[in-house]
C-alpha cells in the first residue's frame, strides 16, 4: 500500500475546497470499502479527503419526509425508531449489512456510492423514492437514485463531487415497506440476492381484520382473508439487487399489480413478473436459475411482509414466520 496525504476537513464547503486543489485524491468516511481497496492496490490515491469531522451529512432530520446524511452509519439507520417506523425497509437492509462492527462504522453514503451490485441499502432507498443531494463547486443538486447508480462502482458524480444526503418523501398511513436479503448465512455474507417492496393499499373492509388475518399460519388462508376484505394494491414499487449490473426496478412487475386485489393469483403473477424482468448471471454464490426462481418466491413474501407491517400486525423484530 502506497503512502498517502491524509485530509480532515470539518465542512463540506472545506472537503469540496480541498479536493477541488488535489490530484489523484478520493474522499473516505467509514472506510470498509476504500481501506480494502487501498491494500488489494486496486486503488492508488495520492490523497485521502475524509469526511469522519462533517458533521453535517451525520445527521438524520425527519421533517418533510427524511433527509438522511450520507455519514450517518448502518447501525444509526436500523436502530433509528422512525425510519423502523415509517421506512422500514431501510432498516432492513441498513441492519443486515457486513457485521454488526461494519455497521457501526460503515455510511450509507459509502454503501451507494461504492455501487456495487449486491448494495443492501439500495433496493430499500429504490422502492422508497429517495434521491441522492450532491454538492459541488457549482452548488447543489438532486438525482433519483435510480438514475445515480449507472453500473458497478459507477456513479452520477461530477470530479470534486460529494453526496451529503439522501431524501426521501414521506408516505401515508396505508403504505409499508420490507427488504429481504437471500444469503447461505445470516451475518458477514454478501446476497445471492436481495428484494424490496413498498406497498400502498387500499382495505374495503376492515384495517382491524387485515391485522388478525396475520395470525393465521398458512399463507395461502392470509391471502384469502386479505382478499375477502377487498385489500387492494394501489401501488406498489419492486427493486432487485444482483440480477443485473446494478440494482433495478422491476416496473412491469409494479404496473401489472397496480390496481389489483390481492389474491393468490396476483401474488403468483407479480413474481413471475419481476423474475422475468430480472437478468442474473451464474457466480459461485448462485446461478442465474435459482437467483430467477427466488426472486419470484422473494417478491411474494416482501409484499406480504410490507402489508403486515402497514396493518400493524408486525413490528421490525423479525416473525417465526418466514416472508
Amino acid at each position: 500500500m502506497k503512502a498517502y496525504d491524509y485530509h480532515k476537513p470539518h465542512t463540506v464547503k472545506e472537503a469540496i475546497d480541498i479536493m477541488g486543489g488535489l490530484e489523484n485524491a478520493k474522499y473516505i468516511a467509514g472506510g470498509t470499502d476504500v481501506m480494502v481497496l487501498l491494500r488489494q492496490g486496486k486503488i492508488n490515491p495520492a490523497n485521502l479527503v475524509s469526511l469522519r469531522n462533517v458533521a453535517e451529512i451525520s445527521r438524520i432530520d425527519t421533517q418533510n419526509g427524511i433527509r438522511i446524511g450520507a455519514g450517518v452509519t448502518h447501525t444509526q439507520i436500523a436502530n433509528n425508531e422512525f425510519i423502523r417506523e415509517h421506512y422500514s425497509a431501510l432498516a432492513d437492509g441498513a441492519g443486515v449489512v457486513g457485521s454488526k462492527q461494519i455497521r457501526n462504522v460503515a455510511t450509507i453514503g459509502g454503501n451507494i456510492c461504492n455501487a456495487a451490485p449486491s448494495a443492501d441499502t439500495a433496493c430499500p432507498l429504490l422502492v422508497l423514492d429517495a434521491e441522492a443531494v450532491i454538492a459541488g463547486k457549482s452548488g447543489e443538486r438532486q438525482v433519483p437514485v435510480d438514475d445515480f447508480i449507472v453500473g458497478p462502482s459507477q456513479v452520477a458524480l461530477e470530479k470534486g463531487e460529494l453526496v451529503t444526503g439522501f431524501v426521501i418523501p414521506a408516505f401515508g398511513d396505508r403504505t409499508g415497506s420490507a427488504y429481504i436479503k437471500h444469503a447461505r448465512r445470516l451475518a458477514m455474507d454478501l446476497p445471492i440476492l436481495g428484494i424490496a417492496v413498498r406497498a400502498t393499499v387500499k382495505i374495503g373492509g376492515a384495517q382491524a381484520a387485515c391485522r388478525d388475518a396475520f395470525k393465521l399460519t398458512d399463507v395461502s388462508d392470509i391471502v384469502k382473508r386479505l382478499e375477502a376484505e377487498g385489500l387492494v394494491l394501489e401501488d406498489v414499487r419492486v427493486a432487485m439487487s444482483v440480477v443485473a449490473p446494478r440494482p433495478v426496478r422491476a416496473r412491469k412487475a409494479e404496473e401489472a399489480a397496480k390496481g389489483k386485489t390481492i389474491s393468490e393469483k396476483v401474488l403468483e403473477e407479480l413474481g413471475e413478473i419481476a423474475a422475468s424482468e430480472s437478468k442474473p448471471r451464474d457466480s459461485f454464490r448462485g446461478e442465474a436459475w435459482y437467483r430467477r426462481d427466488m426472486v419470484k418466491v422473494l417478491t411474494k413474501r416482501a409484499l406480504l411482509k410490507s402489508i403486515e407491517r402497514m396493518t400493524g400486525a408486525s413490528s421490525m423484530v423479525a416473525p417465526s414466520r418466514l416472508w
